[in-house]
């Protein structure tokens, strides 16, 4: 028989695109204000995988990746897809979105991508949220799924996430370290 236990933190990352630079920055100050500071932002890249936005938010749109210094519980990624739906409405004029976020975490075993669309292999979470399961990471890589978004599969995205997994790793062990001390061995700034 299993025993329950906690999952472990895992890191929050976000995925911005908007039809302007300034746009993504202003964005990434807000996120910050909500989810602490970044540990990594990607270069501005455009973002010229699909249409579908076109309509809403025009031609020209770019991208950034971001993923924050604080590691999180998986269990609150709904609470912040609704937050960055938030986001996303303060920007609507006319009707049309400026920006889009795709909040996600990325844990030793996958990326998860919150989304408010149902399909066979995103499980409903709750409030409307379902969770995508974007990438897996098995034989020391990140690989993709046949219903991976394009532009999550590209080679130097994978790379990228593999990039922040490491450092996640790396959080991880700290923080399993530093939760082994007892009381008396932990300084004042642990």
């Amino acid at each position: 028989m299993s025993k329950p236990a906690d999952a472990e933190p895992v890191k929050l990352i976000f995925s911005v695109f908007a039809p302007a630079e300034k746009i993504i920055n202003d964005v990434v100050v807000k996120l910050s204000s909500l989810y602490g500071q970044p540990d990594f932002l990607s270069a501005w890249m455009p973002f010229d995988y699909t249409d579908y936005y076109r309509p809403e938010m025009g031609r020209g749109l770019g991208r950034r990746f971001l993923s924050m210094e604080e590691l999180i519980r998986p269990e609150s990624l709904p609470d912040i897809k609704l937050a960055t739906n938030d986001l996303e409405n303060e920007s609507v004029q006319d009707g049309r979105r400026s920006v889009n976020i795709d909040p996600g975490y990325l844990s030793a075993a996958h990326l998860i991508l919150a989304t408010g669309k149902g399909y066979t292999h995103r499980p409903y979470l709750r409030d409307g949220i379902y969770a995508d399961l974007t990438l897996v990471y098995q034989d020391k890589k990140f690989s993709s799924l046949p219903w991976t978004y394009p532009d999550y599969a590209e080679a130097g995205q994978l790379a990228m996430f593999a990039a922040i997994r490491a450092r996640y790793l790396l959080q991880l062990k700290i923080l399993k370290a530093s939760s082994g001390k007892t009381k008396d061995q932990r300084g004042k700034h642990d």
